[in-house]
């Protein structure tokens, strides 16, 4: 299992700093901190606030599936967290430079990454002519953490799967 998980860990990390130095490079820790705090869910909460409101149609379907969407996710997210207990990047390894403060130890999965995959999905599902705009926006959340050095890119690549997995399910296909 080790030979196996060694050049995967290995990658992950590579990939890892080399993300977290671009920050450096191109100066844009700034804008990774307002990408992330997109992913606070506040945005999420006046969005379908929003849709609720106007779209007669299937504002309420919406809704609907979208708090279902997040129930189903955010037990599994919790879950696998604090199971698979990964120290975040920052604190784990000498000499890094702490970007941001996040909010629990725990890097696998990222939370922020699962919460606007799904909410991209779902927001997709029902207006598909925006699918580019949600998915860039959702993208930029998981790339921004990593700029951070709160997660590695496989932190994001389980949010990913898990946000999109749980809003699937919750969907009315």
């Amino acid at each position: 299992m080790n030979r196996m998980l060694g050049p995967l860990l290995r990658f992950d990390q590579k990939s890892f700093f080399y993300v977290f130095n671009l920050a450096d490079q191109f100066n844009i820790t700034a804008p990774a901190k307002s990408f992330s705090r997109l992913g606070d869910g506040y945005l999420y909460a006046i969005i379908a606030l929003t849709i609720y409101l106007v779209d007669v149609e299937n504002g309420e379907l919406f809704v609907t599936c979208g708090l279902l969407a997040f129930a189903i996710e955010l037990p599994l997210y919790l879950f696998l967290k604090h199971t698979i207990r990964r120290p975040r990047p920052t604190p784990s390894i000498d000499g890094l430079k702490k970007r941001h403060q996040a909010s629990d130890e725990f890097s696998l999965p990222s939370g922020h990454t699962a919460a606007a995959f799904l909410f991209a999905t779902v927001l997709s599902w029902f207006y598909p002519s925006f699918f580019m705009l949600f998915f860039s926006v959702a993208g930029l959340i998981g790339l921004s953490r990593v700029l951070l050095g709160v997660h590695y890119p496989s932190d994001i690549a389980a949010g990913i799967l898990l946000g999109c997995s749980a809003a699937f399910i919750a969907l009315p296909f």
